[in-house]
């Protein structure tokens, strides 16, 4: 009984979600029953399930079979490590995402509370079910669940045509993608029809066979993380989804997708060849640079954090890169470097993206606006979710001494030891990519200060913003809770690192939780300390001890008078918030220097305008480099389609009598 304790926790868990769902469609438009009694409920669930994954770290496999599918295809689920960190990862992010929500959603937005209430749990079930599925069924089943119960979250307030344009274009690529990774099961599955993950394992595929599992593998999981091209659903679903949902989407949902490509990589597919690394770190590079670039232009807050989880997906997916090709040389100990890193940077990423996403729903339940262009000096009316959202912000900009930082330090020193590869080709390209990764940080820091800088600090830009208020009681535990676990993942490295060292060692054969120990739990040395090392604790404990010794200088210096005056203007007497700096004109210097990258459409004001307004337009190049031209070529299928069956009988018997003499010109000897 001990043995089945934890997954049958989880599987409690789903069951759970699944009933609170249902209880809201009891009174489906009593916002309190729902928001104050089903939500806080969920969030409960979401804790006992990570805390259940959290117990579970370094044992061994559980399994269940459910006889709830097809006769004779029954539920095969597992809990394994490394399932036990993503579910660790989707219990704690969706309690703090829960706690807020019960504070969010309201009366007259979208959906009746209740419907919302069910999509969303159902959503969680869902996803928890895609981490424990054992057998291709059970996972495709969960898969297209959980992508059902999102699109419904986002098209949440259907009223309007471009919600539910985002939405179908959403369900469109999850389908794209969900048909690729059924051909990769099919591919792992075809030699002895066992659709079970463990006959799976038990294949010895030739390298053709498994290099297609491969692609197709990347292909469909990056669709749902979000990878080039198939990113283009992602900035146009979070901002049509309510706060928390696409708080759900980019801190938990795309992590599924990266959980799908370490269990066909390392798992399924068994020893992987050296090029599917180069082909994974290619596309993680050019979906990083791809979104750190347009997230640094957007002037819509939602579509500006949508950008910025392109790019943290296409970090994580480098890492992946960088462990495939270690592990593909015999170099296990940089493989479980890299691979702590992706582990590392997928928690970091669900605690500071999911906080900033719901930093901004508080923000636009509060104002009403979206646009960076309307917002400005709001950390005087809102400085519960200023001082909060800061700890996101620095952590998405990859900056000491926060979970951010150390993930993507790791990432950096994988990059060191590449020299050491048995390639002279690689060991060429792999410190471009390096230097990749390092220009992609940096500019992650530039869109992060403009996001915080242009909402928060300054002047409010419009009237209205004087009668916003702060986040309530609920809005501020959720964020709260989701700033802890970024502190804490920044400034306790070494205990995370022996945290989720039992997956690595699952997928790798060795891990790296007893090199870290060596050097004690406040030293953070993954190599050596000769050659690297970081004490975030002590870093911490510094700029704690700079603030305050700075704080006392000050009022040392100035014995606490105070003189006030004018600021120095340059000349110009004007002072209002039109004189400070917009979003566009903040990113001008990036659009300037990546002007190829970019299609823009520009509005200049006219001449004599007693209040001119310049205005720029940022499009993705890839709706008109791919998407446009598939879309008029279908549109021209069903012109052609439409004009064939035109109805006329006379036209029928002529397509009848052609394919006649087509068919008796081919069989003809």
């Amino acid at each position: 009984m001990p043995g089945l304790l934890s997954i049958d926790l989880l599987l409690a868990a789903i069951a759970a979600w699944l009933a609170i769902g249902l209880a809201g469609l009891l009174t489906p438009r009593n916002v309190h029953f729902v928001g104050r009694i089903l939500f806080p409920l969920g969030a409960a669930v979401a804790l006992a399930a990570g805390l259940a994954a959290l117990a579970f770290l370094g044992s061994p496999a559980e399994v269940a079979v459910l006889a709830i599918g097809l006769p004779g295809l029954p539920f095969h689920l597992r809990l394994d490590n490394l399932a036990a960190v993503f579910v660790l990862l989707l219990g704690f992010a969706a309690a703090g995402i829960s706690v807020f929500a019960a504070g969010y959603f309201r009366r007259g937005e979208g959906a009746a509370p209740g419907l919302m209430g069910l999509q969303y749990h159902c959503f969680l079930a869902a996803m928890l079910l895609v981490l424990l599925a054992d057998d291709a069924y059970a996972f495709m089943v969960a898969w297209e669940g959980m992508a059902l119960a999102s699109f419904f979250l986002v098209v949440t307030d259907h009223r309007h045509a471009e919600i539910r344009s985002a939405g179908y274009l959403y369900l469109l690529i999850a389908h794209v993608g969900a048909i690729a990774i059924l051909l990769c099961f099919g591919v792992m599955a075809a030699a002895s029809g066992d659709w079970s993950f463990a006959g799976m394992r038990a294949q010895v595929l030739s390298p053709f066979w498994s290099s297609a599992a491969f692609l197709l593998a990347l292909a469909g999981f990056g669709a749902k993380a979000g990878l080039l091209p198939l990113h283009v659903w992602l900035p146009e679903a979070h901002p049509a989804a309510p706060s928390p949902v696409s708080a759900l989407m980019s801190g938990v949902m795309l992590k599924t997708a990266i959980y799908g490509l370490l269990r066909v990589c390392f798992d399924l597919l068994g020893e992987p060849l050296w090029w599917w690394g180069v082909a994974a770190m290619a596309a993680g590079l050019a979906s990083a640079l791809h979104g750190v670039l347009y997230s640094t232009v957007q002037s819509d807050m939602k579509r500006l954090l949508a950008y910025s989880s392109i790019e943290n997906i296409g970090l994580i997916v480098v890492a992946l890169g960088l462990a495939l090709i270690f592990q593909a040389y015999g170099m296990s100990g940089l493989a479980a470097l890299a691979l702590t890193a992706l582990f590392y940077h997928c928690l970091a990423h669900a605690g500071f993206k999911s906080l900033l996403f719901l930093g901004t729903g508080a923000v636009l339940h509060a104002t009403r606006e979206r646009s960076l262009g309307r917002l400005g000096g709001l950390i005087h009316r809102m400085p519960w979710v200023a001082w909060l959202a800061l700890v996101g912000i620095i952590a998405s900009a990859g900056l000491p001494p926060l979970s951010g930082f150390v993930s993507e330090w790791l990432l950096l020193q994988g990059f060191l030891f590449t020299p050491g590869l048995p390639h002279s080709w690689l060991n060429m390209v792999v410190p471009v990519a390096a230097a990749i990764v390092a220009l992609v940080a940096a500019l992650a820091g530039f869109a992060m200060v403009k996001f915080y800088g242009i909402i928060f600090l300054g002047q409010m830009r419009e009237e209205a913003l004087k009668e916003a208020r702060d986040a309530g009681p609920w809005q501020r535990a959720g964020l709260a809770w989701l700033a802890g676990l970024t502190l804490a993942l920044g400034v306790l490295p070494t205990f995370v690192i022996s945290l989720i060292d039992p997956a690595t060692r699952q997928l790798l054969g060795t891990g790296l939780a007893e090199r870290v120990r060596e050097h004690g739990w406040w030293l953070l040395a993954p190599i050596s300390p000769d050659r690297a090392s970081y004490a975030p604790l002590l870093f911490l404990v510094m700029i704690a001890v700079a603030v305050l010794l700075g704080r006392q200088l000050v009022h040392r210096l100035y014995h606490g008078r105070v003189r006030r005056a004018g600021a120095w203007d340059c000349g110009y007497p004007f002072q209002g918030p039109r004189a400070q700096d917009t979003a566009e004109g903040f990113s001008q210097p990036i659009r300037r220097i990546f002007a190829p990258v970019f299609r823009m459409e520009r509005h200049f004001p006219a001449a004599g305008d007693a209040q001119p307004r310049y205005s720029v337009r940022i499009e993705d190049r890839f709706w008109h480099w791919l998407y446009l031209p598939l879309a008029r070529a279908a549109e021209g299928l069903s012109w052609l389609a439409v004009r064939l069956q035109g109805g006329r009988i006379a036209a029928y018997l002529l397509y009848s009598f052609l394919t006649l003499i087509v068919l008796l010109l081919v069989a003809r000897p």
